[in-house]
């Protein structure tokens, strides 16, 4: 897989991202964990996403939102990092990627859950561990939206308990990682084996 870099606007700001292209029209993109908490595309969750997602061949595209590496602007509380999340859509359409996945990991999950509504179109919804014990969701009116959701049980922003119910009301498949907390240092593999069979079925 050769990633190559790239910045695209959002808004006015440009935004840091690398890209990896398949052939068809097969996209994803891949979101980090919180900005202040030291998130960023280099996590290690978001590049287990990348490598199963490119490994399914999907293109793909994983970006730093405002104000993290080469990203210009800064946090904004999730309301400016919709719009970069959005425009990361929007340049993989603009490539001809027509079948558009998006993989949201923590913090990356939440912007996710913010823009769903907005879309009608995309292919499928992948959250890991979205922090359902620290940050607030809206989760009225995404019944079907979101396909997998995969959380560690030893996950502490985000119990595999507190996602029973949701995961029902949402219609969604809901997997878990045995031993993992919400950082998968050594149970990546784990968590991308769980992907990889969800995107080949």
């Amino acid at each position: 897989m050769m990633e190559k870099p790239l910045y695209f606007k959002s808004g006015k700001i440009h935004m840091e991202g690398l890209y990896a292209s398949t052939d068809g029209e097969r996209g994803s993109v891949i979101s980090h964990p919180h900005p202040q908490m030291g998130g960023s595309m280099q996590n290690n969750v978001v590049e287990a996403l990348v490598s199963v997602l490119f490994k399914n061949h999907f293109s793909t595209l994983r970006f730093n939102f405002r104000g993290v590496g080469r990203s210009e602007g800064r946090y904004d509380d999730g309301m400016g990092e919709q719009e970069d999340l959005i425009a990361a859509i929007a340049y993989l359409t603009e490539k001809g990627k027509k079948k558009v996945v998006i993989a949201g990991y923590s913090f990356g999950a939440w912007i996710t859950v913010k823009i769903l509504k907005r879309f009608e179109d995309l292919s499928d919804v992948i959250l890991v561990s979205p922090p359902v014990d620290f940050l607030n969701f809206d989760w009225s009116g995404l019944e079907d939206k979101v396909g997998l959701i995969v959380c560690g049980d030893r996950d502490q922003f985000c119990s595999s308990e507190s996602l029973k119910t949701l995961v029902e009301e949402l219609h969604c498949r809901f997997e878990i990682v045995r031993g993992a907390d919400h950082f998968y240092f050594m149970k990546e593999n784990g968590m991308m084996d769980i992907i990889d069979v969800y995107l080949k079925t």
